[in-house]
């Protein structure tokens, strides 16, 4: 017999030596799983009904990107969470996508169990199969209370990944261009 997630919850408040009985606790085992379920969301979404048809004609085959997009995510390892900020660019070849469509894209991954590594990576891949963009360009920055609250304990840690596709791979040039519009290039 399988147990719900409240009971789950119940059971690892237990497990901690509190005592789900007392007042300040009687509710939280649905509330954490509320919660747990929001803050996983993006596994009931898809690509698909994400962009939900946002991709136009257009003749702009310049560098677009949505730089600052704010995630929160939660660390497959240790489910903490990591907090930061995702910058996203491609060259268009014919289609431009809907802004608010590749913040919903980085939400949709985000609120997924994750590695920031892996997260850039889909958001990247995610916005090359959508787009056919020349290139594709993410780059995110994060802290990660993994290492903030346990572990080693390091308070101004900030982990950086990029992944560079297409123009931004094979092109110094244009992948300068996109880190000095977000301000990452010395």
């Amino acid at each position: 017999m399988s147990l719900s997630l409240p009971q789950h919850y119940r059971e690892i408040l237990k497990d901690l030596g509190e005592d789900p009985e007392r007042e300040g606790l009687l509710d939280t085992p649905k509330r954490a799983a509320k919660a747990m379920q929001y803050l996983c969301h993006g596994y009931s979404q898809s690509l698909e009904g994400i962009v939900n048809g946002a991709l136009f004609a257009s003749d702009s085959d310049e560098m677009v990107i949505v730089a600052d997009i704010e995630l929160y995510s939660l660390c497959e390892h240790h489910l903490l969470p990591f907090i930061g900020k995702a910058h996203v660019a491609y060259i268009p070849t014919g289609k431009v996508l809907g802004l608010s469509k590749i913040a919903r894209i980085v939400d949709m991954f985000a609120r997924r169990l994750q590695i920031q590594e892996n997260l850039t990576r889909e958001i990247a891949d995610a916005v090359q199969n959508v787009t056919q963009a020349a290139g594709v360009a993410v780059v995110i920055e994060a802290k990660h209370m993994c290492m903030m609250m346990r572990g080693v304990e390091k308070q101004n840690s900030t982990l950086h990944t990029s992944v560079m596709l297409g123009a931004f791979r094979d092109s110094s040039t244009t992948r300068q261009e996109f880190l000095q519009l977000i301000g990452r290039s010395k």
